[in-house]
């Protein structure tokens, strides 16, 4: 209201650690075994709470793999709310409700096709897909709000009704719809941006369908512009801060100052409130 510049989201890479190798990962693990420490996050947390913040997104790499992370999901206060992107993997009934008791709001499961031999292979590993699916019915079984998360490809543009219809069959509360960016295992792709004809079949798609809901960051970013150092930044295993998860541009480590004075040093990114990710220019 008073026009602060404010983390609104923030989202921590707790973990590079992960099962899979997914094609268009945009952390790819660098055989360090990475991760955040988790007085270090406990930290964070408390630091970007006290800036405004109102979202805290856990991710990774595989979040799940973090032993700590209940300690992590409780360590945020009523001052904001939890979510966790998952691939499914480690995801059990018993880490689902320890979340849910921890204070965790919502988990956003990752699907890259409706179909487990597409998904996989995207996956890079066998069984992902089956992972998945029992990850959205712990995350229900455990009172949680469910997001598929789907990273739209040309390759997968065709599978929309049917991601729909897989989101609606399962009981998931959201789908989103994701644009891939040339960043991470795919930096330097050409050609990966939707063309304006394949967003426009996007946006009529999104439009002409109901429950679940269907939110289309394509269409967010066309409404309201890039949100990466306006009111979003990302942290990764090893205490960088990023614009955003698809900008590895580093604007200061958490390890050696504090995230308020990286925050205030992002406010001269350039590309605040773009309306085309710069990543696809």
């Amino acid at each position: 209201l008073l026009g602060l510049r404010t983390p609104d989201q923030v989202t921590i890479s707790i973990t590079e650690e992960c099962p899979n190798r997914c094609a268009h990962c945009a952390l790819p693990n660098s055989g360090n075994r990475l991760r955040l420490d988790p007085n270090t996050v406990r930290d964070l947390i408390s630091q970007v709470l006290d800036m405004g913040t109102t979202l805290v997104i856990f991710d990774g790499g595989e979040p799940t793999l973090y032993r700590e992370l209940p300690d992590l999901v409780r360590h945020v206060d009523d001052r904001a709310i939890s979510t966790l992107f998952t691939s499914g993997a480690g995801f059990t009934l018993s880490l689902a409700e320890r979340l849910k008791d921890a204070g965790l709001y919502a988990v956003n499961v990752s699907l890259d096709s409706p179909l487990e031999e597409e998904h996989d292979a995207m996956r890079g590993r066998e069984g992902v897909f089956s992972e998945a699916m029992q990850a959205v019915k712990n995350a229900l079984q455990a009172g949680l709000l469910v997001d598929l998360y789907v990273v739209i490809r040309r390759e997968n543009l065709c599978h929309l009704e049917r991601f729909h219809q897989l989101a609606r069959s399962l009981g998931a509360h959201e789908l989103t719809f994701f644009e891939v960016v040339s960043t991470g295992r795919w930096s330097g792709r050409e050609g990966l941006a939707l063309t304006s004809a394949e967003h426009a079949h996007l946006a009529e798609f999104v439009s002409s369908r109901g429950a679940p809901r269907i939110f289309s960051v394509p269409d967010a970013y066309r409404r309201f512009g890039c949100f990466a150092a306006r009111s979003w930044m990302h942290v990764t295993p090893s205490g960088e801060v990023y614009p955003c998860s698809c900008y590895p541009e580093s604007w200061g480590n958490i390890m050696k100052e504090p995230v308020k004075k990286i925050w205030q040093r992002m406010g001269r990114f350039p590309h605040k409130g773009e309306k085309i990710c710069p990543m696809r220019k």
